[in-house]
């Protein structure tokens, strides 16, 4: 490994003299800076990131927690995340805690040991009001944003999110403009916050509508592909008469499209469907999705803003970014009984 001496040896100069030259101390002159820039390069010096770690107190290390990278969501967050990160000089160190609240707890005290600057953390959504790792990032004052809605156990944190229940809104008025009446809901999972403000979005449009609430065409999902095929499993035996699904996401949307389909329905003649999130698949599936468009490469990149203010030692207002509807092919008006 080469050091720090073998360098200045020959260089022909001092150890301090090499040490300011890497620091871009200004006593140094250009010249000489140049010259032992390029001779560091040439015997292949890599600087020392735990000792300079030590001697400034800081890593140049951002944690990143998230259920998944699977999750197509957080895929372009977490891309938005690392090439800012790449920009201003530092690494991210990425773990997925499952949506299991011990292993989330895990890899939060992982990272902590790694003396990370700061982190970034997608919840595992709980309904107690307080949890003890959070209460302890609190503690430690150690700078957090939280991706995604806050709920009550990490509201103390700056965090970014869309406006889900306007967006929500806005894919249940589509489907009203299209003439649909019994729109049936597929929820997302209980005790999260972004769940609920989409629920409340489609109760919202309903109500401006002055329609009903019809506690029949509510369906209980989830998030994932499977939880949908369920939910649309339930619906076809129930029979509520729906001739519309709003989705929680595009996952659950696409699971109970498949359902759908090989029940001989067909999208959007005999059902429409709306996702939420705007996921590649939702483009190339089968029957391209009506969906709504979250922001992720923007809140990815807006997450990092918020760090920086926490680094800083400011303290960041909540960042609540729009999302737009894209009306694709599987939403029409209803075909008359």
């Amino acid at each position: 490994m080469v050091r720090l001496k073998d360098i200045a040896l020959r260089a022909g100069v001092s150890v301090m003299t090499v040490s300011k030259v890497l620091r871009d101390a200004p006593d140094i002159s250009p010249a000489t800076k140049d010259r032992i820039r390029r001779l560091a390069e040439e015997m292949g010096y890599v600087p020392n990131s735990l000792a300079q770690g030590l001697r400034t107190r800081t890593t140049r290390l951002f944690g990143l927690v998230i259920s998944a990278i699977t999750n197509p969501i957080f895929a372009r967050v977490a891309l938005a995340i690392e090439e800012r990160a790449y920009e201003l000089g530092y690494d991210v160190i990425l773990v997925h805690h499952l949506n299991r609240a011990e292993r989330e707890e895990t890899c939060i005290r992982r990272l902590l040991s790694r003396r990370v600057d700061g982190l970034f953390l997608s919840p595992v959504y709980r309904l107690a009001p307080t949890a003890p790792i959070y209460q302890e990032l609190q503690r430690r004052r150690t700078p957090t944003v939280i991706l995604g809605h806050r709920a009550p156990f990490c509201a103390q944190f700056a965090n970014v999110e869309t406006d889900d229940s306007a967006a929500s809104c806005v894919a249940a008025q589509h489907l009203l403009k299209l003439a649909h009446r019994r729109i049936a809901f597929f929820a997302g999972a209980p005790g999260a916050p972004w769940a609920q403000e989409r629920y409340e979005g489609y109760r919202r449009a309903l109500r401006e509508a002055e329609l009903a609430l019809d506690d029949r065409l509510i369906f209980q999902a989830g998030s994932s592909i499977e939880d949908g095929e369920k939910a649309a499993l339930q619906m076809l035996e129930e029979s509520p008469h729906a001739t519309a699904i709003q989705a929680a996401n595009d996952l659950v949307a696409i699971g109970a499209a498949n359902i759908l389909l090989s029940q001989g329905l067909k999208i959007p003649d005999d059902i429409s469907i709306v996702g939420f999130g705007n996921i590649l698949t939702s483009e190339f599936f089968k029957v391209p999705l009506t969906t709504i468009r979250q922001p992720k490469y923007r809140l990815g990149n807006v997450a990092v803003d918020s760090m920086l203010r926490l680094l800083k030692g400011e303290r960041p207002e909540t960042k609540r970014l729009p999302a737009d509807l894209i009306i694709r092919t599987s939403t029409a008006e209803p075909r008359a009984s």
